[in-house]
């Protein structure tokens, strides 16, 4: 017995396209052909093409089958290589679903990045889509810090900060800026890889720099953004005081 392409096609449950793939990328041997140039599938080719399209029901990549099956015999490595990324996709998919409940329910949020949940109440939406972009700058540890870091803050000057309109007066600037600042401080005394990030970067030093500067300017106004320059320098200025005031102390 003998089949054509698309006899064996259907047979196996594929498609002619499907069954010419295989043979290009060398996991189907090219049949006999008969004298008028058709092609002659025989039992062997009928068996390998269900095995073939067994292994791909299971996810199994193209360039592996050969690696897990070869002549009738099974590579455990290569089979456990295939479980372990199966794993690794299930619990994907399933910390999907659970967000999607949770969003479902109304105790998630969609505009901060995955563990914010608890904090985003505390942030702004400037301020969530901030972290959002920090989560594409920074690695997860970096990340956690800046969750502690929003859970433990002052709620005060953060209120008065996002309530900052763009022609706030000089005194409500400097003023604003000068309660800040402690806040400021006391982040860089606690995660000093503020000032120094670079071993907590998932991109370059250029592009972090670049696109945390054009984000600044996106999401605040003139007088927010003048506020944490101002702050910023008070807060660098209390802590080299700091720094010479405990150097004295250990001279």
């Amino acid at each position: 017995m003998a089949w054509s392409t698309r006899e064996i096609a259907e047979l196996a449950g594929t498609t002619v396209n499907t069954v010419r793939h295989y043979h290009q990328v060398g996991l189907l041997e090219q049949p006999d052909r008969m004298s008028n140039g058709y092609k002659q599938y025989q039992v062997r080719h009928l068996v390998r093409l269900l095995k073939i399209r067994r292994l791909r029901d299971l996810d199994v990549p193209l360039d592996q089958i050969d690696e897990v099956t070869l002549d009738g015999h099974s590579s455990s490595e290569a089979l456990r290589a295939i479980d372990a990324d199966l794993a690794m996709s299930i619990e994907r998919l399933q910390r999907a679903r659970a967000e999607i409940q949770a969003i479902l329910q109304g105790s998630s949020v969609t505009g901060v990045p995955a563990g914010f949940e608890d904090v985003a109440p505390r942030l702004s939406e400037p301020d969530q889509s901030l972290m959002l972009i920090y989560s594409q700058l920074y690695d997860h540890e970096a990340m956690q810090d800046l969750r502690t870091m929003i859970r433990e803050d002052p709620e005060s000057p953060g209120r008065e900060f996002d309530a900052l309109a763009p022609d706030a007066d000089e005194p409500a600037r400097a003023e604003l800026a000068e309660r800040y600042a402690p806040t400021i401080a006391k982040a860089l005394r606690d995660y000093p890889w503020l000032t120094e990030p670079g071993k907590h970067l998932s991109k370059s030093v250029e592009v972090t720099r670049n696109t945390v500067v054009e984000s600044l300017a996106a999401l605040y106004n003139p007088a927010q953004l003048d506020v944490l320059a101002r702050a910023s320098a008070l807060a660098g200025v209390a802590l080299a005081e700091e720094q010479v005031t405990a150097g004295k102390q250990t001279s």
